[in-house]
């Protein structure tokens, strides 16, 4: 049975290269934040609306990696971002999400969390758009109150260095396998 493993949190905490070095430890694959592709092809002047086609990529996206390891033999996925990062970048950006997204939540299941602290120092580059340290920190309390309040199992990420982070996320994956 395939296990996904949801990698959450702000931007720029370095969600995508703890999926990378999972993976690449799992010999497994990962699927990508399909926001950042949709935000390069289209700008990143997103609308409400665009939010829910963000979601529908992200999806199939997820679902195209579990394909891919229904028909090989390892059973681990790394997914960087889920529903509950479009819910929080809807309801932080527009006050509101959209109902489709909520119900995807409520009825897709995941073996772990793991959500990314906002001690890593801030990288900059074309699509981050919230650079100050107190809107990083308020948008880490929005994951962190979502994962408290939810059934699946999930485990903090922190520390200024990679390979400390990765050594805490992979305990917690070993530990769910």
């Amino acid at each position: 049975m395939i296990k996904k493993i949801v990698i959450v949190g702000p931007e720029s905490t370095g969600k995508s290269t703890l999926c990378e070095m999972l993976a690449a430890h799992f010999k497994t694959i990962w699927v990508k934040e399909y926001a950042r592709e949709y935000l390069l092809t289209n700008g990143t002047g997103y609308t409400y609306e665009d939010l829910f086609s963000i979601a529908q990529g992200q999806l199939k996206n997820e679902d195209a990696g579990v394909g891919k390891l229904a028909l090989g033999n390892n059973d681990l996925l790394f997914i960087d971002t889920d529903m509950y990062v479009m819910k929080v970048w809807s309801e932080f950006v527009f006050d509101k999400c959209d109902n489709r997204i909520l119900t995807t939540i409520a009825n897709r299941s995941y073996d772990l969390y793991l959500l990314c602290n906002t001690d890593l120092p801030w990288v900059k580059d074309e699509l981050r758009e919230y650079p100050d340290l107190a809107n990083r920190q308020k948008l880490f309390h929005y994951y962190h109150d979502l994962l408290v309040n939810q059934h699946t199992p999930w485990v903090l990420i922190s520390g200024e260095k990679y390979e400390d982070r990765f050594a805490q996320a992979l305990a917690a994956v070993e530990a769910i396998t």
